[in-house]
């Protein structure tokens, strides 16, 4: 069995005592391929490292994540397009519009989500997008710049159907986490009713743990914890819910 985590955070001070064992403890769980989504310019070298260290299990992605826009965002976009030129990258990412935390940038946050799916197509990735409290803002700039060759993921997603069907309307997927897992969340009522052609699995780890381990540190190997709702809810074994989310992942991500 196969289980991709299509986002996670594992370059974070979070996991510094037992970086390796965590690693190690999602192979053991079948969760073989991890993709790492860039923060900003502090989270490079961790992050290539961790990928140099494990280049089997760990794919980088490079972006300037929206909670990262701040006055300085046109030298920190001049250095993703630097580290694209330098380096393979699996999408760029992730990057969006977060209206949760702090407002105060939100226009230079749509100027670099826009700049940065102009970058996506310009070097043919997938864009991984975050969105917090801003769903219409994100779809609008992304409808307007919709193209063939336009796709990637909308992580972490906890919307409802209708905004889950503009997505894939989009020509894009959705990602979904340890909120399905959530009692009363209502995502397990949106899972029911999509394709499962649709769906990436991902952890956000640390942030977002699955029950039963909700409100500790999130961690890769507890993909397989995502996959089995989704196949309680689906109806499906874990072992297809495996094999169709890893198929779905690697068609956007090209990493196998």
């Amino acid at each position: 069995m196969f289980l991709t985590d299509t986002h996670t955070h594992l370059y974070l001070d979070d996991f510094n005592a037992d970086r390796a064992e965590v690693i190690e403890r999602a192979i053991e769980q079948d969760v073989k391929a991890m993709l790492l989504p860039n923060i900003d310019s502090s989270s490079i070298d961790g992050m290539l490292q961790l990928c140099k260290q494990f280049p089997d299990n760990c794919f980088p992605m490079m972006g300037l994540h929206p909670t990262s826009v701040k006055e300085n965002y046109k030298e920190e976009l001049d250095l993703v397009e630097h580290w694209l030129n330098k380096e393979k990258f699996y999408a760029i990412g992730e990057i969006g519009i977060d209206l949760y935390w702090d407002k105060t940038f939100q226009k230079e946050q749509e100027i670099a989500f826009s700049q940065q799916i102009e970058l996506a197509k310009k070097y043919e990735l997938p864009i991984v997008i975050h969105m917090r409290d801003s769903f219409n803002e994100i779809y609008e700039i992304v409808r307007r710049n919709a193209s063939p060759e336009l796709t990637g993921v909308f992580h972490c997603f906890t919307g409802n159907r209708k905004q889950a069907e503009k997505i894939i309307n989009l020509n894009f997927n959705l990602g979904i986490g340890g909120v399905v897992t959530f009692k009363n969340s209502g995502l397990d009522k949106v899972v029911e009713n999509i394709d499962m052609k649709h769906f990436l699995l991902e952890t956000d780890s640390p942030f977002l743990t699955p029950m039963p381990f909700r409100g500790k540190r999130n961690e890769s190997a507890y993909t397989r914890l995502v996959a089995k709702k989704i196949a309680e809810i689906k109806n499906l074994s874990l072992e297809e819910v495996a094999r169709i989310t890893t198929s779905n992942a690697n068609q956007l991500f090209k990493f196998m």
